[in-house]
């Protein structure tokens, strides 16, 4: 590449970005002292806030969202002896989970569209110890719960919804998150809403909600979100919408500059009732002339671009930790070449995504 400093180096910004609204509510929580209580009125606060944004009677807040996952299935009581139907391609901590609560993960492939689980898929992989489906949003790609729900309805199946990546998305008619028996929301460090940790449930069943309450007990609250977290989250919330309509934006100008490369095929973005919230944009990278993806993650990561690799996926684990259906190629396709460009870039001016675009061009032309 080129010397000298970096194309984007100086427009890259900080996140969590600096808020004004947010320095308020850190300085009010120091000085009446709730920012160190057990209970306090900051996590009410923001139960009652997501339970108004999201139409949903119960909001339970936790440590994590990879936490909230867990006592999701716990919830919904499944255990020892079940399976769990899961992308072959996913999060990490997902995978996990299942076998935390001792079920047993089978996976699908996804739709090479979304990077999302694929539902035209789930109707064979479902036997008769399969109790439930966990489903991500994942990449600014969305699944198609209404699908999914209709299948799980009619086979008996819970549906647990991974919104970890997609606050804030409008998904046919409803905010992800809403659809599942339960949906899981993550307030991590690199998230829409971040209290650098956190996360919570969602859910319309008062069953689960009670079940999950249970579990946690134990003289306290042992997976909390705290006092502090949640003071930081509520103005956040407050201009959600607004931010993810700029990312949208910015990812439309983005592509458009771009234009068709056979090289770089990005996320469906025409899904009707959709609108993503962007945590991620995902492209899928074709390797040319013997380039690399760590080839070209390298020289865009030299240009000042914030790309990181995908997923590793679980296509190579064994059978004894889960059950496979199919040939997961979609999902190796992913594992292997999926390339993410991180969000905080896509709340700046129009002239930065302009930068944006011309150096990706430029690694792109230079690897030709």
């Amino acid at each position: 590449m080129d010397g000298g400093p970096p194309a984007l180096a100086e427009a890259m910004p900080v996140w969590p970005i600096s808020d004004d609204e947010v320095r308020a509510a850190l300085q009010s929580a120091l000085d009446d002292g709730s920012w160190g209580r057990y209970d306090g009125r900051h996590v009410p606060a923001l139960c009652a806030r997501l339970s108004e944004l999201c139409c949903v009677p119960f909001v339970y807040p936790c440590c994590s969202g990879t936490v909230a996952v867990e006592l999701a299935l716990r919830g919904l009581r499944i255990g020892p002896g079940d399976e769990v139907i899961l992308a072959g391609y996913d999060f990490p901590g997902n995978f996990r989970c299942i076998e935390a609560s001792g079920a047993l993960p089978v996976l699908v492939d996804i739709d090479p569209e979304t990077w999302c689980l694929d539902h035209r898929v789930v109707e064979r992989a479902i036997g008769p110890a399969t109790r439930a489906i966990l489903v991500s949003h994942l990449h600014g790609g969305l699944a198609d719960m209404r699908a999914i729900c209709r299948l799980a309805a009619e086979r008996g199946l819970a549906v647990v919804e991974d919104a970890c990546q997609a606050t804030g998305a409008d998904l046919q008619g409803r905010c992800a998150g809403t659809w599942g028996d339960v949906g899981v929301l993550s307030f991590g460090g690199s998230k829409l809403l971040t209290a650098g940790r956190g996360g919570c449930l969602l859910t319309r069943r008062e069953d689960v909600f009670q079940r999950v309450k249970v579990f946690c007990e134990r003289g306290n609250h042992a997976f909390p979100l705290s006092e502090l977290q949640a003071a930081v989250l509520l103005p956040q919330i407050n201009r959600l919408a607004e931010r993810n309509r700029t990312r949208a934006a910015n990812v439309r100008g983005l592509l458009a500059q771009l234009g068709e490369d056979a090289r770089l095929r990005a996320v469906a973005l025409d899904r009707p009732e959709c609108s993503p919230s962007y945590f991620k944009l995902a492209w899928l990278y074709q390797p040319h002339r013997q380039t690399s993806r760590e080839t070209f993650l390298a020289a865009s990561q030299a240009e000042g671009i914030p790309i990181d690799a995908g997923f590793r996926g679980f296509t190579h684990r064994g059978p004894r930790r889960c059950r496979r259906v199919g040939t997961l190629t979609h999902s190796g396709a992913a594992a292997d070449r999926t390339v993410l460009l991180h969000h905080p870039i896509l709340l700046q001016p129009e002239t930065t995504i302009e930068r944006l675009a011309q150096a990706i061009r430029k690694v792109l032309e230079s690897l030709a």
